[in-house]
Order: C-alpha cells, then sequence, then structure tokens
C-alpha cells in the first residue's frame, strides 16, 4: 500500500468524510493536524496551490481534497491507486 498523508484539521467535516471513506477502504495513513502545526498552512500552499484542508496525497501524488477523493471512489479509481 502507498503512502498516504492527509492534511486534516480536527474541526473540518470534510477532513472527517475523507478519513472515514479511507478508513472504509481499509487505508493506513498519516494525518498532518495544520490546527497543531499551522505551518502546514504553508506546506500545503506550496505543494497544492491551495488553502484548504484536507489535502490528500496517495503515493506522492496529489488526489485532491474530499469531493476529489470520493469522486475518485465513484470512478472506481480509488481503489487502484490505494493498492499501488
Amino acid at each position: 500500500m502507498p503512502d498516504i498523508i492527509v492534511y486534516s484539521s480536527p474541526f473540518c467535516p470534510y477532513c472527517r468524510r475523507a478519513r472515514a471513506l479511507l478508513d472504509s477502504k481499509g487505508a493506513r495513513y498519516t494525518v498532518l493536524d495544520v490546527g497543531q502545526n499551522p505551518h502546514l498552512w504553508d506546506e500545503i500552499a506550496q505543494r497544492t496551490g491551495r488553502d484548504t484542508v484536507p489535502q490528500i496525497f496517495i503515493g506522492g501524488r496529489h488526489v485532491g481534497g474530499c469531493d476529489e477523493l470520493f469522486a475518485l471512489d465513484r470512478r472506481g479509481e480509488l481503489e487502484p491507486l490505494l493498492n499501488g
């Protein structure tokens, strides 16, 4: 399984939804909490050009946020990514 990174905030409902989807797929991931590490906002902006959470990386590939993650799942493209 590829490395999965989720930039997240504990109060963000979209972050919770994205993590719940990953959990339902049995994915193991690392959460980078922007609430505990505010410098991560700069990192998100540099890596993605965005300023929102969640921002999700699978195997080093930026897949986007919650909506994009669910879209990948609907198209049947998420599981192949998770399986490497």
